[in-house]
């Protein structure tokens, strides 16, 4: 039961109004629930309800109305009991608008509470009130509770206006200020707000119109001039202060820049040119755009990130980084619909609200950072194709471009500011060696010094790595390191044919033939490893040895700076190195093998661990993987879940590598192995990616196993993406090749994707139907985990369709299935089923005990994201049954454990513990 008094007293049931009566009945009903759970003595109530108009006989009168109160609130589920002390309305005080009104106020005043917060709940508060408070009910005490309540909702609404103009929303607010101004004319703080609204939305003139106004007012009613507060304003927007102007800001400001380079040094010239290029001119309609370009490894990414913190002021509104990897050795450059994307996540928005086409990402795009002063830094770009849909196309955003390629469509069509970038000049690379080395060590020998300097081209990076040798070595001459350069060739011949003009391989060969054969070998194998990293047991496996066997060769590179240890027992490799190590790597006879290792590793540990998150999913028939493999096992599915969280970027890109390298099999495996995973984050967008791959291969192989899974995977995703068509056309495919293969299982598991779709496109017959034909082929294929997954599912289904009895008869013969089978997790989905068709059928009481059996199951089986899917169901019951502090509880217990797997409902189920005013 609903109950109002913030305006005309009514009550409604599910919706539904209630008659409370004639007049002088609301005024006893009113009386009472200004105090609910309180008793009010007789006497009390007869005061409030009739002041000194008191009826011939009111205590009788009094019965009479308490009694029908009684059978007409007794429909809502309350009672209005006698007390020794008066009577009394039990009900949720949250269910009256007034005590909702004042606990909403009292959350938004609350320490913890931002300024959006709080301005959302006084918002909400405010909105309870639909006239003056109880209506037209007269009598003395009313009227001073009304009164109070009148001067609340001035305070609440002060206070929102307050806030609403520190976050400069004036325009929001301005229309609610000048009303309440107009009807409270000497009110000297309402006539401030209203003041400083009208000059924030630029009507200056009004408002100086409307403080003399205010003026004579004053002094004519009485006799007095405006305060010393508004008089400042006052002058204040004479003369147009600049503290006045309060920008909007945005909601969210993108941080998205690495750090600034450490040791950087020189390069004042560059930087002066890269200032001028990006100075917009006066009649350009899109912001600056610079392309910094250059040899590999001449610092164009030191360059460009020194300048963009020394100018990080011009940028208030945020600053956006991506890596393009145009050149990155092992693997395709970035395309732009994954940087628009990564973009969008750093605006602010939600998986779940990206658009789902490319063109409409990108529009997305341009809209947020319109109008904003931002910088976006395009790093290491293939070429002007993959820069361009990247462009923002406003005046307000700079736009920065490293390139190992001069871009010139970039520069013709857009009028883009070219900085080339030069090898440093001698003095700015023997400075960076003095900086890196220290000036001892450079005075001590200065003749090796100035050998050197010629001999590393004055790239950055060449010098960064001689030195670095030479500071890790304090025993090692420089000297020597220049016999050691001019000894060999100098240069990698190109690290991209069309650009580049200068090798590294002088520098890089002079650090790997230092290194023990064992350490070298391990250099060139780990060049090939797919992903941005590698862990130690899959480095084990690419190099077939054990991992202890390992550790010397490792801190033999790490030490030598050819690979770095970013966080314990994982490892990157710049890119620069990595392609001299690829380079390497075609020189040893075990590097095809080696790379079939890594990723039977990657397959075999990543099936390992989908059977710990799913052990009752039908396995894949493995071939056993290449002698020297050492797959990784998992005692539990905590150790299962933690290594998909380490290794997923990796598995993505290798998958992508597996297709496009010919290992088919391996792809479509590891894309299989993904999908729980996948789901658990909402990452729907990564498992289209993964699945597209697998279906390429599993064609290629022509595997009807394989593409009745790649087409499965497929439709999942877009089933989580509402893309039904799609899902419906994939899962097509999958039962055509099941059929062809006399696969009944895997017949029924397309029906129950099927029946998904339905589910999620609100049509639960339509997706009994499918249901029905999954649990015929599970039956006849003699698959019982199949059979109890869909006795669930159509008890789900009964239960959306009114059918409760049917309903939970399925559920019971699920439970007894996976009961036998040791089904825990599977068991725990079904106790949420029967759970929700007992609310749904009106017993939300008996619900409870259902949802906590299944929260207790799935929080065994370490499943967070059902966990949080059943927590909000309780929340749901705990609401129905007018406990609202607990529902609440239950809903955000249910976003943090969402929050933690980073998927994209959180930010709902927060809101709606937020706002739940019901």
């Amino acid at each position: 039961m609903r109950i109002r008094l913030l305006g005309e007293i009514t009550a409604h049931v599910d919706g539904v109004p209630v008659d409370l009566g004639h007049e002088r009945q609301r005024c006893v009903l009113a009386a009472l629930l200004v105090e609910p759970g309180r008793p009010v003595p007789v006497d009390v109530l007869l005061e409030r309800a009739w002041g000194d108009r008191l009826p011939q006989h009111p205590r009788q009168a009094l019965y009479s109305y308490v009694s029908r109160l009684r059978q007409t609130l007794a429909g809502g589920g309350c009672t209005v009991p006698r007390r020794p002390s008066g009577y009394l309305v039990e009900i949720d005080p949250l269910d009256v608008d007034l005590h909702l009104f004042d606990d909403l106020v009292r959350r938004a005043a609350g320490p913890a509470q931002s300024d959006d917060c709080a301005v959302e709940l006084l918002d909400a508060a405010l909105e309870l009130w639909t006239g003056d408070a109880f209506g037209g009910l007269d009598t003395p005490w009313l009227n001073g509770v009304r009164r109070e309540l009148h001067r609340r909702r001035r305070t609440a609404q002060q206070r929102r206006d307050d806030l609403a103009l520190r976050l400069g929303r004036h325009a929001t607010v301005l229309d609610g200020l000048l009303a309440r101004a107009d009807a409270e004319p000497l009110d000297e703080a309402l006539a401030g707000s209203a003041l400083l609204a009208l000059y924030r939305c630029g009507r200056r003139a009004e408002a100086l119109a409307r403080y003399d106004q205010l003026r004579r007012h004053l002094a004519a009613d009485l006799g007095i001039e405006p305060g010393d507060e508004l008089r400042g304003l006052h002058e204040r927007i004479l003369r147009a202060a600049p503290d006045l102007a309060l920008r909007e800001p945005a909601t969210v400001v993108p941080q998205q820049l690495p750090p600034a380079p450490a040791a950087f040094t020189g390069r004042t010239g560059e930087l002066a040119e890269l200032t001028a290029a990006m100075r917009a001119g006066p009649d350009r309609a899109a912001g600056p755009i610079a392309v910094i370009g250059g040899v590999g490894g001449a610092g164009k990414t030191w360059l460009a990130l020194r300048w963009a913190h020394e100018h990080r002021g011009r940028f208030p509104d945020g600053r956006l980084y991506v890596n393009l990897r145009g050149f990155d050795p092992a693997g395709e450059p970035l395309a732009p619909a994954a940087a628009i994307r990564s973009f969008l996540t750093a605006l602010g928005v939600a998986a779940e609200a990206l658009p789902a086409g490319e063109q409409e990402q990108a529009a997305a795009f341009r809209r947020l950072v319109d109008g904003r002063r931002m910088l976006v830094v395009l790093d290491n770009a293939r070429d002007s194709a993959q820069v361009v849909p990247l462009l923002p196309g406003t005046a307000t955003v700079a736009v920065l471009v490293t390139s190992r390629r001069r871009l010139t469509g970039l520069v013709a069509a857009h009028s883009a500011r070219p900085v080339v970038l030069d090898c440093m000049s001698h003095a700015d690379a023997a400075d960076l060696l003095r900086v890196r080395l220290g000036a001892a060590r450079v005075a001590a020998e200065p003749g090796a010094v100035e050998a050197l300097l010629p001999l590393c081209a004055g790239l950055p990076l060449a010098l960064g790595i001689v030195a670095a040798r030479a500071a890790t070595d304090p025993h090692c001459r420089l000297r020597t390191l220049v016999t050691e350069l001019r000894s060999r060739p100098t240069r990698l011949d190109a690290l991209d044919a069309g650009d580049l003009a200068v090798s590294l391989r002088a520098v890089m060969a002079g650090s790997v033939r230092h290194l023990p054969p064992a350490a070298a070998e391990l250099f060139g194998l780990l060049s090939l490893g797919p992903g941005p990293d590698i862990g130690g047991p899959a480095a084990a496996s690419l190099a077939g040895c054990d991992p202890g066997g390992l550790r010397p060769a490792v801190r033999e590179l790490l030490d030598a700076s050819l690979l770095v240890e970013e966080s314990p027992g994982r490892f990157r490799m710049h890119d620069l190195v990595r392609l001299y190590g690829i380079e390497v790597a075609a020189g040893q006879a075990g590097a095809g093998p080696a790379v079939e290792r890594l990723l039977d590793h990657y397959v075999h540990s990543a099936c390992a661990a989908a059977g710990r998150l799913e052990p009752l999913r039908d396995p894949l028939l493995l071939p056993a993987p290449l002698p020297g493999v050492r797959a990784e096992t998992f005692g539990d599915r905590r150790a299962a879940l933690a290594w998909f969280a380490a290794e997923e970027q990796v598995l993505l890109s290798a998958v992508r590598y597996a297709d496009g390298a010919g290992f088919h099999r391996h792809a479509w495996q590891l894309a299989w192995a993904l999908v729980y995973v996948l789901d658990q984050r909402g990452n729907w967008h990564a498992e289209l990616d993964v699945h597209r791959a697998a279906l390429r291969s599993a064609s290629r192989l022509g595997c009807d196993t394989a593409i009745g899974h790649a087409h499965r995977g497929l439709a999942r995703a877009y089933t989580w993406l509402r893309s039904f068509d799609e899902a419906r056309v994939h899962l097509g495919a999958a039962l055509d090749a099941y059929r062809r293969l006399g696969d009944q299982a895997g017949q029924g598991f397309v029906y129950r994707n099927l029946a998904r779709v339905s589910a999620r496109q609100g049509q639960p017959g339509r997706a009994l139907a499918d249901d029905r034909r999954a649990l015929a082929m599970f039956e006849a294929a003699g698959h019982d985990h199949g059979r109890a997954q869909t006795l669930n599912a159509l008890g789900w289904h009964l239960a959306h369709l009114g059918e409760h009895e049917q309903a939970v008869a399925r559920c019971g013969e699920a439970i007894a299935v996976q009961q036998r089978l040791g089904d825990r997790h599977g068991e725990g989905l079904t106790w949420d089923t029967l759970a929700w068709s007992r609310h749904r059928s009106g017993r939300p009481a008996q619900a409870l005990s259902c949802y906590e059996r299944a929260v207790a199951l799935l929080r065994d089986q370490c499943d967070r994201y059902q966990e949080a899917v059943v927590t909000e169901h309780l929340g749901d019951a705990y609401a129905a049954l007018g406990r609202r502090s607990e529902a609440r509880a239950a809903w955000l217990r249910a976003a943090g454990l969402l929050a933690a797997l980073g998927h994209p409902d959180a930010r709902v189920l927060r809101a709606k513990a937020t706002t739940d005013t019901h």
